[in-house]
């Protein structure tokens, strides 16, 4: 009987398991953390009964996932929280701009004195949420196919292909809508004025009109341990506080590793060719990230109060302050300095929606920006003086904060490369070859790839181990779940 091992139990590892086990394949996943979830986990780390998410909160793309939504994990503890707004824009006038799960309200948030830049959002963002489903079933597979939607990917292409720069002001007249297509854009860890950065902004914006932006409810620990749960019951095993260092230890014919590029080489450094090992060396992480874990006394306190419906807000203001932030993150790490362009900000508020994360009238939240790999320094007085900037008196609500460099990043999830939390630059030769031509296959028959350095890359949906666990079926000619 086929036999398969899964190495690491990320949401993509997790999720290249259960389709082995689904097809009859007897599968064991090992993970060398005492708890399943690599970047999808919660814990305690600043006070007791403040509940934090160690790496992402808010789940536009797991809501959405086709393969996610193939399981019955409700049935293992899973449920989303859909704040009564995805997004929210504060901006220095005291207003913010908000992304609401109407189309229509969002477009009239947009309008200024002479700019009607609702009605310019509506014809862009329409088509797209109109037929989201179909959308998201052609972004969530390697970018190299032929679309089922020729006509959906064309209109879809010609936007996403344009830098956000100059497709917001190609766009969009007034600062408002410009700053939200900049802020959900920012998404992308791409300069701004980078081919291709519009995608994820469009798509963020497609997903808030038609799925939401939820959290799930207890946290991200919560989505890891569905998966973990529904894989047990299907047969599978999972042993953690097993570290896997070299495939020697293993004897099973599938091998799916759940881990970067960079870790794959010295696990099989006796089965890849060297060209193959160049390939993955060459492979290029994005910028950092550098984020604070708020315990918080009271809910943060925005001047905007809109800020409290949605459980993500976007700090940096005008489309060129979020610019000039995400360009200074590619900069090379010994040229990066801290009284650079103030931080775009990307802050979760997911106690206001969830009062499991915190004792009763107290809050949990957190914020990141964007450094370049690798960097060392600290950008806490930067990112809470952003805090400060939309919500005054932000640090006297402050009990406890958990700070985390890229190093400490990469320590504690070795996936997250100079604390790159995407798994590799999002470029689009990144995209089409990721993180080789070959995608998750290697050139060891039966060792795959399966993390988010393979396609369709970044974000907790699960599609990137569901698609490499369906091409070792193909390889060993065995039945697909």
């Amino acid at each position: 009987m086929i036999r398969a091992a899964i190495i690491g139990s990320g949401p993509n590892g997790l999720s290249a398991a259960i389709t082995l086990a689904k097809a009859g394949v007897e599968t064991y996943v090992y993970e060398g953390r005492e708890t399943v979830g690599g970047a999808a986990r919660t814990a305690e780390i600043t006070l007791p009964g403040f509940h934090h998410d160690l790496g992402s909160s808010i789940y536009p793309m797991g809501i959405a996932s086709p393969f996610f939504q193939s399981l019955p994990l409700e049935d293992y503890g899973l449920r989303w929280i859909e704040p009564p707004a995805p997004l929210a824009h504060p901006l220095d006038d005291g207003t913010a701009v908000m992304l609401e799960h109407s189309l229509d309200e969002t477009a009239a948030g947009l309008n200024e004195a002479g700019f009607n830049d609702g009605a310019a959002y509506k014809r862009l963002m329409q088509p797209l949420a109109n037929q989201w489903p179909a959308l998201c079933r052609e972004i969530m597979v390697p970018i190299l196919h032929w679309p089922a939607r020729p006509m959906l990917m064309a209109r879809f292409g010609v936007y996403a292909a344009h830098p956000a720069t100059l497709l917001a002001r190609m766009l969009f007249r007034g600062t408002r809508a410009r700053a939200l297509f900049a802020g959900n854009a920012a998404h992308s860890v791409l300069p701004l004025e980078s081919p291709f950065s519009s995608a994820v902004g469009l798509v963020l914006g497609a997903a808030a009109h038609a799925t939401g932006w939820p959290i799930a409810a207890s946290g991200a620990q919560a989505i890891s341990n569905a998966l973990a749960g529904y894989f047990q019951s299907l047969g599978g095993r999972i042993q953690t506080g097993r570290w896997i260092s070299s495939l020697t230890e293993l004897d099973e014919q599938i091998v799916l590793c759940d881990v970067s590029p960079r870790h794959l080489i010295p696990l099989a450094v006796r089965d890849l060719p060297p060209d193959y090992s160049l390939g993955l060396r060459n492979f290029r992480y994005g910028p950092g990230a550098f984020k604070v874990d708020w315990a918080l006394s009271q809910p943060i306190p925005w001047t905007a109060q809109e800020c409290l419906r949605a459980a993500t807000v976007h700090l940096g203001g005008t489309l060129e302050a979020i610019a000039a932030s995400e360009r200074a993150s590619w900069q090379p790490r010994d040229l990066f300095t801290e009284t650079g362009p103030r931080p775009f900000v990307l802050v979760a508020q997911p106690s206001l929606f969830d009062p499991t994360r915190a004792p009763a009238g107290k809050h949990t939240a957190w914020g990141y920006c964007h450094v370049p790999n690798g960097f060392t320094g600290s950008m806490l007085e930067q990112i809470e003086a952003q805090m400060e900037r939309f919500a005054p008196g932000f640090q006297d609500c402050v009990l406890a904060r958990k700070v985390w460099n890229t190093t400490e990043f990469e320590s504690w999830n070795p996936n997250l490369v100079g604390g790159d939390l995407s798994g590799g630059a999002m470029t689009l030769r990144q995209l089409a070859f990721r993180p080789t031509a070959s995608q998750w296959r290697t050139p060891k028959k039966g060792l795959y790839l399966c993390s988010a350095s393979t396609p369709p890359g970044g974000g907790v949906h699960g599609m990137c181990g569901y698609l490499a666990a369906t091409t070792a079926l193909q390889d060993f000619k065995l039945n697909r779940a």
